[in-house]
């Protein structure tokens, strides 16, 4: 059933990768953007799913961290959302507009706007850490949908991270 997903012919403005090692093999199951117009248009001609983007390296143990659970939850939520992988190496163009300086960080857009999302953390823009719990992750997704299509651009997130290094 895999090699089937990754045999599937994908849009013209997206590039599906071959598995090519264990370690990294979640990675090249997701979507990857290969250019800022790529990118742009993925956000443009998404209009009733919200956009996910893992901005960073596939080789980064962060990043791989992430995009396990990407993979894992992208069915579950392929009904409201759509998830992609920016390399920021291959694709700078956005390392300014959106500080992309920490090895792996996560943003959400609806209807061509970003949506920022309240953790508690202090950074309402994106999520620059892993999370490794499906189910938080699914509900931050969720929760960024549901109010998207309220019309709005900040939501706050279920779970409070603030204290999240403290356990």
């Amino acid at each position: 059933q895999l090699l089937k997903s990754a045999l599937r012919p994908s849009p013209p403005h997206l590039s599906r990768r071959l598995i090519c090692s264990n370690k990294a093999r979640m990675a090249y199951m997701l979507p990857h953007l290969d250019s800022g117009w790529a990118v742009d248009q993925a956000i443009l001609n998404e209009d009733e799913r919200v956009v996910v983007l893992r901005f960073g390296h596939d080789w980064d143990p962060t990043c791989m961290e992430m995009d396990e659970v990407l993979w894992q939850i992208s069915e579950q939520v392929q009904n409201f959302a759509v998830v992609y992988l920016v390399d920021i190496s291959q694709v700078p163009d956005f390392n300014t507009m959106y500080e992309l300086y920490d090895p792996c960080t996560v943003m959400f857009f609806f209807r061509n706007k970003h949506i920022m999302v309240d953790l508690g953390t202090g950074n309402n823009n994106k999520i620059n850490w892993a999370l490794t719990n499906h189910q938080e992750l699914i509900d931050i997704i969720e929760t960024v949908y549901r109010g998207a299509r309220k019309g709005r651009g900040l939501v706050v997130s279920p779970k409070d991270y603030s204290t999240k290094y403290r356990y």
